[in-house]
């Protein structure tokens, strides 16, 4: 089967919220959160604990929890702006999906996928979010829904999907 379609900028953000919910990023928010928690205990305790407050100490820790809440969103942001920079300007997509895997082909380029590649898919109310199999997810491609002519072909394309990869 065949899809035919020009990315967007909310497929690619979409793609992008997929891969961070299932790979590298989930993991790196453990650790800023984690953080920022214990940077705001050694804030408190530079105002309110033992001794003289040290609001020198306390800027520092609340500067660094600023820092760390504005970096998770940044991260998303520029991770699609980058993406939609590459994709956006190849103008139309044609993906052809069968047993073997997706071939994707542009103005500018063609680049086959095997399924062992992309072994993980979930599907969002718009598209088909293709993920590597690797641990951080780092693989990650989509088929836009829209792309199809006929939206019974969605169903054919899940089964596809179904047959050949794993549903997150």
């Amino acid at each position: 089967m065949e899809l035919v379609y020009t990315p967007t900028r909310a497929d690619v953000t979409d793609a992008v919220r997929v891969q961070m919910r299932h790979g590298w990023y989930r993991w790196l928010m453990r650790v800023v959160r984690t953080v920022a928690v214990l940077a705001a205990l050694v804030m408190v305790l530079e105002l309110f604990g033992p001794g003289d407050p040290k609001p020198a100490g306390a800027v520092r820790m609340a500067g660094l929890v600023l820092l760390l809440v504005v970096l998770g969103p940044l991260a998303r942001w520029v991770t699609v702006r980058q993406m939609y920079a590459l994709i956006g300007r190849q103008g139309e997509f044609r993906a052809r999906v069968d047993e073997d895997g997706v071939r994707w082909t542009t103005r500018d380029s063609e680049v086959v996928h095997r399924w062992q590649l992309l072994s993980r898919y979930t599907e969002t109310p718009t598209q088909f979010v293709l993920l590597s199999g690797d641990k951080g997810g780092v693989g990650v491609a989509a088929l836009p829904k829209r792309g199809l002519t006929d939206p019974a072909e969605v169903d054919r394309l899940r089964q596809v999907l179904e047959r050949n990869t794993t549903r997150l």
